[in-house]
């Protein structure tokens, strides 16, 4: 059979593609209505109980980053929730004026109830597709909501803050425990992992961090009103040649804003100077962040199931050759095992 070279559909019928199927998205998944996942919730209201329910302790003012929503808009959405008894508010240890988020016991029953909600809606869909077809629709479903994440930043990151946010490298006051509590409550909502990882995390950091400066490592953080938000370590052995990439992570109102990406180019330039291969640990099913490194060239090398975390989990190294080219690509960026 010859092959048919067919000439590539213009920009502007692909954008008229998309357009219609967003809306059609919009309409099969339920967001026209004025309840959403089978609750008495608006939309925004559920994703609220998601989003708190993935991150407990996750700071009002950066709720509405990660839902896009204007503060006003937020705050009626945790006032309606905390009324119907669906959530609470502690006060932050190291800002008095801001409230960090908890889900209630009814809370979190709401949230397993729209989880199996979404579950099933995705699962019913998804036998409707051959399975190779199923990998293509993630990943192209990924690709298209990190470009509109980084589209919508430019417009909507750091609404309300002080815009001192800048990326550092190095120790500074705080970050041991920052990077920490970053580490324990993703792990914690999206593993169920406990005292032991996040003990882990803080000693080995502290460790690595009384290191510096040290020929082959480096830690770079980003910090915003004194507070380290994301982080990224390499540590190298120059003797050996090979570096090993550490304590990846960002937090979850921060995901979507290149952040990631600004951070691993920084690393894989730091590495390819200096190393002739970097690899990394991190947990299976972590897609997005999976997308990120091979991105910048890493591969899967191996994965073995443990246990040595409190919880059954599937760990995968990646490696890098410093010959290796990647692109640079960006993705909701947290996902690099505390090995």
């Amino acid at each position: 059979m010859d092959f048919v070279d067919l000439p590539a559909q213009t920009r502007d019928r692909t954008i008229l593609e998309l357009r219609e199927f967003s809306r059609k998205l919009v309409r099969e998944l339920g967001f026209m209505r004025n309840t959403l996942a089978d609750s008495e919730l608006s939309p925004s209201a559920v994703h609220a109980i998601i989003e708190i329910g993935l991150a407990p302790g996750l700071p009002a003012r950066d709720l509405a980053l990660l839902l896009r929503l204007d503060k006003s808009n937020t705050s009626r959405q945790l006032a309606k929730l905390e009324a119907a008894g669906l959530l609470r508010r502690e006060a932050a240890s190291d800002d008095g004026r801001s409230a960090r988020l908890y889900l209630t016991e009814a809370g979190q029953k709401l949230r397993r109830k729209i989880d199996r909600f979404a579950t099933d809606q995705v699962s019913g869909a998804l036998r409707k597709l051959m399975p190779a077809d199923q990998q293509t629709l993630v990943r192209s479903l990924s690709l298209y909501a990190d470009a509109l994440a980084q589209d919508n930043a430019t417009r909507t990151a750091h609404a309300g803050s002080d815009g001192d946010g800048r990326i550092v490298e190095g120790y500074q006051p705080g970050c041991i425990g920052d990077v920490a509590s970053l580490h324990a409550r993703y792990y914690a909502a999206s593993s169920g992992f406990g005292v032991y990882f996040e003990r882990k995390v803080a000693t080995e950091l502290a460790a690595f961090a009384a290191s510096l400066p040290a020929p082959g490592k480096a830690l770079w953080l980003y910090v915003e009103n004194g507070r380290t938000l994301a982080s990224l370590a390499i540590d190298g052995d120059p003797a050996g040649g090979v570096a090993h990439l550490r304590w990846f992570i960002v937090d979850a109102s921060l995901r979507g804003t290149g952040l990631g990406r600004r951070l691993l180019a920084k690393a894989v330039a730091f590495v390819d100077a200096r190393f002739g291969e970097t690899y990394l640990w991190t947990f299976k099913g972590l897609d997005a962040a999976r997308h990120l490194y091979e991105s910048f060239g890493f591969r899967l090398t191996g994965e073995a199931e443990g246990a040595q975390w409190g919880t059954v989990v599937v760990e995968q190294r990646f490696s890098r050759r410093a010959d290796d080219t990647g692109g640079a690509g960006e993705a909701a960026e947290a996902g690099e095992a505390p090995r």
